[in-house]
């Protein structure tokens, strides 16, 4: 491969890490290509982007893209294949729903909203990570819920009211 080749490929995928934000890696190596087809048709159906790219390529592509993390760089040894998502968790799902079938892919990093996770150690804390549009639903539910209980408490106290005026008035 050419250099002028490997500095297109560095420059798309610091371009990618900067317009996602969230990227995993993970160490794909010795699997088929059944396998390794099977987990790229996963992502696709998942709406996650996935490359095979050489770690000193990924390295140079997470220093254009400012990521200047150790942790993940010390990572950064065999195969290694790189998971874009919109969504934080959404690799990590995919990952723990695919080890049900095998031990591999397993997770060397991830990184999430400018936060490095490193080792496979890490899966289930990632997959509990709440995307941001859950959690703004959880702050709407939280806001509502005070909002229903005066409204369910007025109109069931109107029913009382209304129910004891009732009883009242044929008594009378």
């Amino acid at each position: 491969m050419r250099k002028e080749e490997k500095q297109e490929i560095v420059q798309a995928l610091a371009e990618q890490i900067k317009s996602y934000g969230n990227f995993y890696i993970a160490d794909t190596a010795d699997l088929s290509v059944e396998k390794v087809s099977k987990i790229r048709r996963k992502c696709f159906e998942s709406g996650i982007e996935v490359q095979v790219v050489k770690n000193t390529l990924i390295k140079k592509a997470l220093l254009e893209a400012g990521v200047d993390s150790e942790e993940i760089f010390s990572v950064l040894k065999g195969a290694s294949t790189m998971m874009f998502s919109e969504t934080g968790n959404g690799p990590a799902k995919l990952i723990k729903q695919l080890r049900k079938e095998g031990e591999k892919p397993l997770l060397k990093a991830a990184y999430i909203q400018e936060t490095a996770f490193v080792g496979d150690s890490q899966l289930d804390a990632l997959v509990n990570l709440k995307s941001k549009e859950e959690l703004i639903a959880d702050v709407i539910a939280l806001l509502q819920s005070p909002a229903k209980n005066v409204i369910s408490a007025l109109q069931s106290g109107g029913n009382t009211v209304s129910g004891l005026l009732k009883a009242l008035e044929d008594r009378g």
